[in-house]
């Protein structure tokens, strides 16, 4: 889903106060990862990003049958770790903030047309998604204690839209608290920078894809720096399906207030916040929005976001709130 693109160098360097440049990448959460870091000896920080990853997959991942969220979802009254509850409750403040189009219950229909673990291989005509769409509204679960509740007879939660967001908090949380300030970290293009790039005396720097769905060498449309932020973006261009019988193309983020999988006049939604959970969920959300309606809400709640569109006259244009001027620049 996520579109960021990284303008950086990593090369092993040492600094003259004694601090070294350290590069750590692998693979988590179905993507890949990498961090930078400056420290003034090797932290060995990979085995400990491995841990944290894993336990977060035990708590959040809908791809492994016993975590909480799939035991959840199969019908099983398991209690849910502290990740899952911060995860639960952030989701809820963005799905109000949202008017409902974030919604993690719609992972019934990220199923049934065929980017989930589960493939439900079922025609999406509109009966059927009036059907799905019964079990669809995140505004019908609550936390008590340890458990979710809902009055819904079968659903399949998602947090695929934000859990990677959070799990960049985490490790960057991991850092600071081992005396390490001056970072990046990247999961899957959610990104969070701390400090400064000491190699380069200057705050990091980032890039914005460009939206589209053809350019395989992926060109760069928009430059952002941020220090101690997160930087989130999402966008509709590349992953999709078309389905094979009827020729229909169909867009991963689905609008939880139709049941489609259409894709939206905002091509790529980029947002800045002080944390990458944060970040995650409302670029997803604008996505599905659309256009007037993300502007209203970036408005409203005074959200750091880049949008890149397509307005009435199908011309592609761009939306930089008033608080990136300056730190988003076009390149």
């Amino acid at each position: 889903m996520q579109i960021l693109i990284l303008i950086i160098t990593v090369l092993l360097f040492s600094c003259d106060d004694g601090f070294n440049k350290y590069e750590v990448y692998g693979n988590a959460l179905g993507t890949t990862y990498s961090v930078n870091y400056y420290a003034q000896q090797d932290q060995n920080i990979k085995p400990k990003f491995d841990s944290i990853f894993q336990v977060i997959n035990l708590s959040l991942s809908t791809y492994i049958t016993n975590s909480d969220i799939s035991k959840l979802n199969s019908g099983i009254q398991a209690e849910v770790d502290n990740h899952f509850k911060n995860v639960f409750k952030a989701a809820k403040i963005i799905h109000q903030n949202t008017e409902g189009y974030f919604d993690p219950s719609t992972g019934i229909f990220v199923n049934a047309y065929g980017f989930g673990p589960e493939r439900y291989n079922m025609e999406m005509s509109p009966k059927v998604i009036d059907s799905l769409m019964n079990f669809v509204g995140f505004n019908q679960f609550k936390l008590d204690g340890n458990h979710v509740k809902t009055d819904l007879d079968s659903f399949y939660l998602d947090f695929n839209a934000i859990a990677k967001g959070y799990a960049v908090d985490i490790l960057s949380d991991f850092l600071k608290n081992n005396n390490l300030q001056h970072f990046f970290i990247e999961v899957g293009g959610e990104v969070v920078a701390h400090g400064q790039d000491l190699e380069n005396n200057k705050i990091w720097n980032f890039g914005i894809e460009t939206p589209d769905e053809n350019n395989t060498s992926r060109q760069l449309s928009y430059a952002v720096s941020i220090e101690n932020k997160a930087l989130a973006t999402s966008g509709n261009y590349r992953k999709f399906k078309i389905d094979s019988s009827s020729g229909q193309k169909y867009v991963h983020t689905i609008n939880p207030k139709t049941g489609e999988a259409k894709k939206s006049d905002v091509l790529s939604a980029s947002v800045v916040a002080e944390n990458c959970m944060i970040a995650d969920a409302y670029a997803t959300a604008f996505i599905a929005m659309g256009f007037d309606k993300a502007q209203k809400t970036i408005d409203k709640y005074q959200i750091s976001t880049l949008l890149i569109y397509v307005n009435s006259d199908n011309k592609v244009q761009t939306f930089i709130s008033d608080d990136l001027e300056g730190i988003a620049s076009p390149l």
